[in-house]
């Protein structure tokens, strides 16, 4: 590398990493500026300008304001008071950012749940959630069913968007309240470092757990990456990921939303569909996981894909093999690929940097940011510790566990945790590299060059990465193993080639012949479609720890290679429906995406 391009590449970095501190510079903790106020603030400045696009939908930020008046209007008539939570399971609609921002003009804290949950997994979020109300969309109407008996008895359900047969419509109930608004009297007292917003995270086992989103985070999210990108009024961003996710729901809104720009709706993410609808409603700004660009990118060659206005990409996941061949063939001019958790305290971000790169912190900045890579045994599943006790720094290019240290007096670097003391507890790392000091574990591998730039590498544990999503093994497990027949199911991720992360993978005991039809029915019914079994292999035993834990080492080794073992294997396909016996030609099939999964 040059020393003018060294020189160039450090000014557009400190360029960048001046223009995101400026942007919030001004969120404080102690203040009592909070989330409704910041939304507030726009449509006052951008009132006329359109915020919402959802196909023959348009809202702008004055109609935004409105309908999320009378959201708060009808959420008081409901008896909900500040610190009382309403849960919103609700599909990527023109109207959602404008549901949780009515909840909190009043001081009602929004849960947003994952619209692919149902049975027990849904009804678990709205239980810990702790809500009072749950807005169910009427598309979801058939996994509410599937959720509701095992929900509280006291929550109270509106149908929204649409009718359900047996529920209010709160469509209708809106008409009758006032699109003024409300006083900030109702969330007086309210504080930037108080709880905003409950987001879920499949963490690292069990079910999906309820993370605590502060004001200030909230606010920090908005405003960093419209700094990043330094967006403008003009500006759109197709929004084909789920707003109930940080990514999608908060940094790319946010990149719209605090400059005056647009934000296009889109219901799902659509190969087919996605240039037209670039092209078609004016996009200038992606926001992308990097499945979604590897799909892009091995689609054939498309009549719009060189028509539109895209100029940036913002996200995460995109894949170092992906990466290059993506922006070149589309000509993207910038990528920012960034790495953060929902509930972490770790934030990275890579603006015009090395392909591959998920942030940076050069020396001579490190003194801003609270990260740090320790090494980590994988094969234990643990860090390793010095003679003195204390966790041991990687060197350059060497994999580690990236911590980031918990600093209560700074809430960009606090750990809010979870709606449960023993969840939080998990994450916290303690004795670090001094006695007292306490690091909030990400449970992600990655490593730095001398420059200071951050690579993602792997999941640790037992979690792996699948369609953009975190899956927790012992969830998938405890939905397999409530199956009758099945005694044990060891669950864990394979690799697939041309997929990112992981494809899941059950290895199986049971009594008899399984019925693979109602296992599908069964499995269908009781997990969102990321965390369904990809593969299942039926096996005649389970190897097992002398403390009764699962070997998976080999079985991942194996994958689902029909060479490599004996046992029957089974892959989910996607035409018929069913579980379907693969052949070594099937094997093949998958491997060179002949057959996609």
């Amino acid at each position: 590398m040059s020393f003018l391009k060294i020189i160039k590449d450090e000014v557009n970095y400190v360029g960048a990493f001046l223009r995101i501190i400026k942007e919030v510079k001004s969120v404080d903790a102690k203040s009592n500026f909070g989330i409704a106020d910041e939304i507030e603030m726009r449509v006052d400045k951008f009132g006329p300008n359109l915020a919402f696009l959802e196909d023959d939908i348009k809202l702008s930020y004055d109609d935004m304001e409105k309908y999320a008046n009378r959201i708060a209007a009808w959420a008081l008539s409901e008896g909900c008071i500040a610190g009382d939570t309403v849960a919103l399971f609700l599909r990527n609609r023109a109207h959602y950012v404008a549901v949780w921002f009515g909840l909190t003009k009043i001081g009602v804290i929004p849960a947003l749940l994952n619209y692919q949950l149902a049975g027990p997994a849904l009804a678990h979020c709205v239980n810990v959630s702790d809500s009072k109300i749950i807005l169910v969309d009427h598309e979801m109407a058939g996994q509410w069913q599937s959720a509701k008996k095992y929900a509280k008895t006291d929550v109270k359900v509106f149908s929204i968007f649409g009718n359900i047969k047996k529920y209010k419509n709160l469509d209708s109930e809106l008409l009758n309240h006032s699109s003024r608004r409300p006083s900030r009297n109702f969330r007086e007292g309210i504080k930037g470092g108080d709880l905003c917003m409950k987001m879920f995270t499949s963490g690292t086992t069990g079910m999906p757990k309820a993370a605590k989103v502060t004001h200030v985070r909230a606010q920090n999210y908005m405003r960093g990456f419209a700094g990043g990108v330094n967006t403008g009024q003009s500006d759109r961003i197709m929004m084909v990921l789920p707003l109930y996710h940080a990514t999608g729901g908060l940094c790319g809104v946010g990149a719209a939303l605090t400059r005056g720009g647009a934000v296009i709706v889109r219901p799902k993410f659509s190969v087919s569909n996605f240039w037209d609808e670039v092209v078609k409603y004016e996009a200038t700004l992606l926001v992308y996981v990097g499945e979604l660009c590897r799909f892009l990118l091995s689609s054939p060659v498309h009549p719009q894909e060189h028509k539109h206005k895209i100029k940036w990409i913002i996200g995460n996941g995109l894949r170092p093999e992906v990466w290059p061949g993506f922006v070149k063939r589309f000509n993207i001019k910038h990528v920012i690929e960034f790495y953060g958790a929902t509930e972490g305290n770790v934030s990275l971000m890579n603006i015009d940097g090395p392909v591959g790169a998920v942030g940076r912190v050069p020396g001579y900045l490190k003194f801003k940011f609270n990260c740090d890579i320790i090494k980590y045994d994988i094969e234990l599943g643990e860090n390793i510790r010095n003679s003195k006790g204390f966790c041991v720094r990687t060197d350059n290019n060497e994999v580690g566990e990236l911590i980031g240290e918990i600093r209560q007096s700074d809430p960009r670097f606090r750990f809010e945790g979870y709606e449960t003391s023993e969840a939080t507890q998990k994450k916290i790392l303690r004795n670090v590299f001094k006695q007292g000091d306490a690091w909030f574990r990400t449970g992600d591998l990655l490593k730095r060059d001398k420059m200071g730039y951050y690579y993602f590498v792997d999941r640790v544990g037992d979690t792996f990465r699948w369609k953009a999503e975190n899956v927790a093994t012992g969830e998938v497990a405890a939905v397999l193993s409530s199956y009758n027949g099945i005694n044990e199911a060891n669950v864990y991720g394979v690799s697939v080639p041309g997929y990112d992360g992981r494809a899941g993978m059950a290895s199986i005991v049971a009594e008899d012949k399984l019925d693979m039809k109602f296992l599908m029915k069964h499995i269908q019914e009781n997990l969102p479609s990321y965390a369904r079994p990809v593969f299942i292999r039926l096996s005649k035993e389970s190897e097992t720890t002398g403390t009764f834990k699962f070997k998976k080492t080999d079985l991942v080794e194996a994958g689902f290679n029909p060479k490599k073992f004996d046992d029957p294997i089974y892959y989910s396909d996607l035409v018929t429906g069913e579980y379907r016996k693969i052949t070594q030609k099937l094997f093949d099939d998958i491997s060179n995406g002949a057959i996609r999964l």
